[in-house]
């Protein structure tokens, strides 16, 4: 949501229509890589309805620190001029933030406080964005005044989460998590309020390819994540592999790959038409409403199924495991409740994006939420079983279903592809100028 693309300058570069996703940027997801795996790390550590909620406020701040990022990366080039420092240092500051998120709600004695080392780097963060969107909209009254109006929700959020980390401190007994939860809900709540009420005057989306990857990209890194926080968490590499590991394995990237492509196949592709096709308001209102509330819920229900995921195959990969022994406490309402938190948040973005809605999703959603008690209690492999055949049977029916759909965009984005590329090769044939 950046302003309307302004002269290049000498230390800023501003990012044109037909702008896309630059190395930089993919650079800095790889801290949030990071961050991800840090809070599933975080969470198997505290499987309780407090730790579940500490994960969920964390992952809010940190998606709207990343969109941020985002908003700026549509405006300015980062990877040109001085725009790269300000990326290394708000890296810097997500890894810190990382690093902190164990303790970010209570401190560990023997070193720095950690719950203002998480509040000051969130301020860091969004600081450096900030600083870097306001240089570039020097130009642009209106679009300054919000940049005001966000620094100011900055400012409260951040002061929220030290009141956080020093006021519950002196208050102690029953009442102290209470406290704590209630200065970081508010936190949350003043970003994403603000973000939501300042509205989408004086905002622009200068490259619609370029938001719209921006966001497929940071799906990809949660995959990545669900991926390595199942495999690395399930604490097998060098235990030996056994008919049950793999077959929990090749299961577990069944229901990634149906995620993905419930995503990628269809829905993905028609959204970024759209994005292509709106203009002006009614596109910020889109870029904001479907990318940057409707995404997170996505990222989040990964996170989930990524936390629970490694608990069943931990539980599996023991050697001489009885396979009717009871599982996990929390594998199955995480895994099954992480896979229908991604499809609620696809079914939001495609209504939202496309106005469409596919009946199936909801069916698989209402069927995965009324078979938690009965998987719950059936063997890990069992459980993992039937959340497989769940999503198998839904791609079933949408590859049927959508198939004269699929072929007719399929279509439109093979020659779309095919005319960027003749375009792109001419251009490279031409001499240099």
């Amino acid at each position: 949501m950046g302003s309307e693309p302004e002269p290049v300058s000498r230390l800023i570069h501003a990012v044109r229509p037909g702008a896309r996703v630059e190395r930089l940027e993919l650079f800095f997801d790889l801290v949030f890589v990071f961050a991800f795996f840090t809070i599933t790390r975080s969470a198997v550590r505290d499987l309780t309805a407090g730790g579940l909620l500490q994960g969920l406020l964390i992952i809010a701040l940190l998606w709207w620190s990343w969109c941020a990022h985002t908003v700026v990366a549509n405006r300015v080039r980062l990877g040109d001029g001085i725009a790269p420092i300000a990326v290394f240092a708000s890296m810097a500051a997500v890894f810190v933030i990382a690093l902190s998120i164990p303790q970010a709600f209570r401190n560990q004695p023997g070193g720095l406080y950690e719950p203002l080392v998480f509040a000051l780097g969130y301020l860091t963060v969004r600081t450096m964005h900030l600083a870097l969107h306001w240089y570039a909209a020097r130009d642009d009254p209106p679009l300054r005044r919000q940049l005001r109006r966000l620094a100011l929700s900055m400012l409260v959020a951040t002061a929220l989460l030290v009141l956080s980390g020093l006021v519950p401190e002196y208050v102690g007994g029953r009442h102290q998590t209470l406290l704590k939860f209630t200065f970081w809900i508010l936190a949350v709540a003043v970003e994403y309020g603000v973000g939501m009420a300042i509205g989408v005057w004086g905002w622009a989306v200068a490259s619609a390819g370029h938001w719209v990857e921006r966001f497929e990209l940071i799906i990809i890194v949660a995959f990545g994540e669900t991926i390595i926080g199942i495999g690395v968490g399930s604490e097998l590499t060098g235990e030996s592999i056994t008919w049950i590991t793999v077959l929990a394995s090749v299961l577990d990237i069944v229901i990634l790959a149906i995620l993905w492509w419930t995503y990628f196949d269809v829905v993905g592709p028609a959204a970024q038409s759209t994005m292509h096709g709106t203009h002006g308001p009614a596109r910020v209102a889109l870029a904001r409403d479907a990318y940057v509330y409707l995404h997170l819920p996505m990222v989040t229900g990964l996170i989930a199924l990524a936390l629970g995921g490694e608990l069943q195959l931990r539980h599996l990969g023991t050697v001489g495991v009885d396979l009717g022994a009871p599982q996990p406490d929390s594998a199955v309402p995480l895994t099954y409740s992480g896979v229908a938190l991604y499809l609620l948040g696809l079914i939001g973005f495609q209504l939202r994006a496309l106005g469409t809605l596919l009946w199936s999703r909801l069916v698989a959603v209402a069927l995965l939420v009324a078979s938690i008690p009965v998987a719950d209690r059936l063997p890990a492999l069992a459980a993992l079983g039937i959340l497989a055949t769940v999503c198998v049977l839904l791609q079933a029916t949408e590859f049927v279903a959508l198939r004269q759909s699929r072929q007719v965009l399929h279509e439109a984005i093979r020659r779309e592809r095919a005319a960027h590329e003749r375009r792109e090769t001419q251009w490279r044939r031409e001499p240099y100028r």
